[in-house]
């Protein structure tokens, strides 16, 4: 793949989101454990970072952990937040030099203090960076984001009558970001899984059968070449 490549595409996706799927199956496959899958997983993140990068994606949301995950065996959950603890000790430094801002999707209420803190310190760190936002979901599903919404609002004392699309999406953890244009899910599943509920309502959906492991700078090509090639009409009609 060459900058020519990417050259030729006239739409970029301002705001990608990705939901980073078969971790799990891509471990198995390979009869390890599922937590060397997470890792894998963890470890291509830096790849797809760098190419949104360079083909002039300003956002960039990543599905990491669900408000759902923490169903899952006890040794896995632990293992994702070590694994999440490492990367941002590792990649920290990385990112912010690279000009990426970092910003939390979800809550952070049943996640450790040492981790906690190490999010604040690195959304802090980048607050100022405007390459590329890096929004990570992590302990984050959109039911509860609406419903977490709909709460603030009548605490706030809004009146109903000024409620619409605009003054709801302040509410929503992706204030002041555009809704995303492409979603992509890996792995060969085609569920939306509690994501983006109120965002991706006319986001073009990407699905791929690579798991997210082996998904790299030429899959996101080949994701952003059919976008390039859709027509977005928003409940409308081809003009």
């Amino acid at each position: 793949m060459t900058k020519k490549s990417i050259k030729k595409i006239e739409k970029i996706p301002t705001h990608l989101a990705i939901i980073m799927d078969g971790n799990g199956r891509w471990a198995a496959e390979k009869g390890l454990p599922r937590v060397s899958g997470h890792q894998a997983g963890t470890e291509n993140l830096r790849e797809v970072i760098e190419a949104a990068v360079e083909f002039g994606i300003k956002y960039l949301t990543i599905f990491a952990f669900s408000t759902e995950n923490w169903s899952r065996p006890t040794d896995e959950v632990q293992g994702l937040m070590k694994i999440f603890r490492i990367m941002l000790d590792r990649e920290l430094k990385n990112l912010h030099e690279n000009g990426v801002q970092l910003r939390h999707l979800g809550c952070l209420d049943r996640i450790d203090e040492t981790l906690k803190k190490k999010v604040d310190e690195a959304i802090k760190l980048t607050k100022n960076n405007s390459t590329l936002i890096l929004n990570i979901a992590f302990n984050y599903g959109g039911r509860d984001e609406i419903l977490r919404a709909v709460k603030q609002i009548i605490e706030d004392g809004r009146d109903v009558n000024d409620l619409d699309d605009e003054l709801f999406s302040e509410y929503l953890c992706t204030a002041g970001s555009p809704d995303p244009d492409m979603i992509i899910r890996t792995s060969g599943e085609f569920r939306i899984s509690n994501f983006m509920l109120w965002q991706g309502a006319y986001s073009e959906w990407y699905f791929t059968p690579t798991y997210w492991p082996d998904f790299g700078k030429d899959d996101l090509l080949q994701a952003i070449t059919e976008y390039d090639q859709r027509e977005r009409r928003y409940g409308g009609i081809k003009k």
